[in-house]
């Protein structure tokens, strides 16, 4: 077995916050590329917030496999060694607002003429152009602008924001795919790009079905349908009750209709008209539901997962994150695994879900302290020597005074 490192040479500077960019650099860490986190002196915004909070977590999971390296980059000093870093570098990789990175004299125009076969990649809510540029972009305002909290929760009721961050991460794995393209292409090329990837870009398409919905109904805008399916064209398709919990339950296509008659020992129905073809079932929906429900609800989860995989129905039990974190399929494939971490004790945390077969996942390390490998950057990357390193130290360029 093989570690897979498809990565591996590429140099990244990862001035990347929270969620969007630092994910994008845990890919590229995953993939053996050599990911370097440049930190402000306090460090970036997810550490910042604790080691106590829960914000703790996260950033754990995202910084796996990274080295630490603080530089203040409004200190000329500090500049001019990013610039140097720069040199060496392949990626750099940011998530600030527009504008931010130009305004400390580190713009896309100004790296890429020092180093002209370098990766620019920006990650940002709405881009670096167009009139919205400047909206302050968070997972949830993105949310809001790109029509998902509009289409989640129940007609008539306050719509709902997703549970998790799905902005801020498909972003980061479009801005990932975006500088791996770039990549592929410098090799054929030789020449560098500036990478400009929007989380509501990247979000669109998981408008599909509603889009779907849109069109289908006359452009007119779809009602939110709770669990059931956007367009109201698919049944059986919603979550329903069990005796001790939830399942969700699709039927996609007329043969999976009957195997679920077949499991609930309603052979009786596969000749009614009235749930025959799809169509007929969407029109009937409700009584559907109702029939579906009244199965599952004298069943358990796990009884009535087992039936529908043998009868080949799409159906999955509605789990915790308890029950995810301990999810015997990710730890078979070594997705999730058990790890000591210094302050949460035993925590288990995830490795990337870019997998190569034949070839053995990457061991992970946990995130660096902050400014853990200044000197080795500084002095592998730069030559710098330890008394050079320790004047920048002196001087506020590297660590506080």
């Amino acid at each position: 077995m093989e570690h897979s490192a498809a990565l591996e040479g590429i140099t990244v500077l990862d001035l990347g916050q929270i969620y969007n960019a630092p994910y994008a650099g845990f890919l590229m860490a995953n993939a053996g590329a050599r990911v370097i986190k440049v930190e402000s002196l306090i460090g970036e915004t997810l550490r910042g917030r604790g080691e106590t909070s829960s914000a703790a977590y996260a950033f754990t999971m995202l910084n796996q496999n990274k080295e630490s390296i603080t530089i203040d980059l409004k200190n000329q000093q500090g500049k001019a060694l990013f610039y140097d870093l720069v040199k060496k570098a392949d990626v750099v990789l940011e998530n600030f607002s527009p504008g931010v990175m130009k305004k400390l004299g580190l713009s896309s125009e100004t790296l890429r003429e020092i180093n002209p076969r370098l990766i620019y990649a920006a990650g940002s809510g709405y881009g670096q152009s167009g009139p919205q540029r400047d909206y302050l972009a968070m997972d949830i305002t993105v949310q809001a602008m790109s029509g998902i909290i509009s289409t989640t929760g129940e007609e008539g009721q306050d719509p709902l924001k997703s549970g998790v961050a799905l902005c801020d991460f498909l972003g980061g794995i479009h801005l990932y795919a975006a500088i791996t393209t770039a990549l592929v292409r410098r090799e054929r090329t030789g020449q560098g790009a500036t990478v400009d990837v929007a989380m509501q870009d990247s979000v669109f398409p998981v408008l599909a079905t509603v889009l779907g919905a849109y069109y289908y109904g006359d452009k007119k805008v779809p009602p939110r349908t709770g669990n059931k399916h956007p367009a109201l064209t698919v049944a059986p398709y919603n979550v329903y009750q069990a005796k001790d919990g939830h399942v969700s339950i699709i039927c996609i296509r007329d043969g999976h209709w009957r195997a679920m008659l077949k499991a609930m020992d309603r052979t009786d129905l596969l000749e009614d008209d009235g749930f025959k073809k799809m169509a007929d079932r969407a029109k009937a929906m409700d009584a559907v539901d109702d029939l579906v429900s009244s199965w599952t609800a004298s069943r358990s989860k796990q009884e009535i997962l087992e039936v529908l995989q043998e009868n080949s129905v799409p159906c999955a039990i509605v789990r915790n994150v308890e029950e995810v974190l301990n999810d015997e399929q990710m730890h078979y494939r070594g997705m999730l695994r058990h790890v000591e971490h210094p302050q949460m004790g035993d925590i288990i945390l995830p490795a990337s879900p870019l997998y190569f077969e034949g070839e053995e996942r990457l061991e992970q390390t946990l995130p660096p302290k902050l400014g853990e490998q200044n000197d080795l950057v500084l002095g592998d990357l730069l030559g710098l020597d330890k008394e050079t390193i320790e004047k920048l130290r002196i001087n506020g360029v590297i660590e506080k005074q």
